[in-house]
């Protein structure tokens, strides 16, 4: 059973809730839900008063954008952020940061974030790379349980032309088979996390624990990997996500092979003209909106491309999620 609210590490008005979850092979197993309550307002209704926003993080990553939620608590919604089991505020000691060999895995921190959110209201799932996966999935799996899908850069398709994803995917799952914990080679120079801080706003800081967000991402664990190329397989068949979605992209990629200005106003971990045309498979209600100058985490970008991307999401879902 989940015990009670404490004040999260993000201070002010956020809260966290430790999950427990069914242990497994490396013991104790939780998830971590943060939330963020609206300030009541009397003189005056909002749009979004009736609905509970969940948001899933990405890989090698953890829940940290206060601006985020206070976006959507500003406009009336009750805000929480799930941290998957063996992700930052839920990873344990001598515990595969990340680990899981079935994206369906998350069903179980899910339901039991939904348990802990309560029902009766609508519900808005947001979900950012792997997340954004995740999510899609989830939904997909269970029709009426959203009202609207809003996703960030979602990872709906690998880095490689679809030719060399068919043709490595084979390999991977006989590896995945009969030696799931093996690591594949570490390919991120740290670029990202130089673009991020490059672009990084004075005046609208964010801090990061590099605990739980490493410079250079987490390893990368072969039955991992295959877990993620069936979850790809399954957006290219083509989900049935029955609720408005919202993909908020950049508008390019770059390829993070070396240092350049060009890493800092595009996103250089996914091939973004591939998530567009991944995405409009989600569901028959899709909208694609292509911020110019973002990163991988739009809401991370230069102040221009950050911006944007905070009236996109405010005016679709002031117009999509009408009270």
């Amino acid at each position: 059973m989940a015990g009670t609210w404490i004040p999260d590490v993000l201070g002010d008005e956020f809260e966290q809730l430790t999950l427990p979850l069914e242990p497994d092979n490396e013991g104790e197993v939780v998830a971590t839900l943060v939330r963020a309550l609206p300030k009541k307002r009397w003189f005056r209704r909002r749009p979004l008063e009736d609905v509970d926003v969940l948001y899933v993080h990405g890989w090698s990553d953890y829940f940290f954008q206060k601006r985020v939620a206070r976006t959507f608590t500003e406009l009336g919604a009750r805000f929480y952020a799930l941290d998957l089991r063996k992700y930052g505020r839920s990873l344990r000691e001598g515990q595969s940061a990340g680990y899981v060999d079935d994206l369906a895995t998350y069903d179980e921190d899910i339901r039991a974030a939904l348990d802990a959110i309560g029902s009766g209201r609508r519900l808005v799932l947001f979900g950012h790379s792997t997340g954004g996966l995740v999510l899609s999935l989830w939904a997909h799996r269970n029709p009426g349980a959203a009202s609207a899908v809003i996703l960030n850069s979602p990872w709906l398709e690998l880095q490689l032309p679809k030719f060399q994803r068919e043709a490595i995917t084979p390999l991977i799952e006989m590896q995945a088979r009969r030696r799931p914990m093996d690591r594949t080679p570490q390919i991120d120079l740290g670029f990202y996390s130089r673009a991020q801080a490059a672009a990084a706003d004075p005046e609208d800081p964010i801090e990061y624990n590099f605990a739980w967000r490493p410079e250079q991402s987490m390893s990368v664990h072969i039955g991992w990997l295959s877990a993620i190329l069936r979850g790809h397989d399954q957006v290219e068949d083509g989900l049935a996500i029955d609720v408005p979605i919202l993909v908020m992209l950049s508008a390019r990629s770059a390829r993070p092979l070396r240092w350049s200005d060009d890493l800092t106003r595009a996103d250089s971990v996914l091939i973004v003209d591939d998530i567009a045309r991944a995405a409009l498979g989600l569901g028959p209600l899709v909208t694609v909106a292509r911020i110019e100058g973002a990163l991988h985490d739009v809401f991370v970008s230069r102040r221009d491309a950050r911006a944007e991307a905070y009236r996109v999401l405010t005016a679709w879902a002031e117009r999509m999620l009408p009270r």
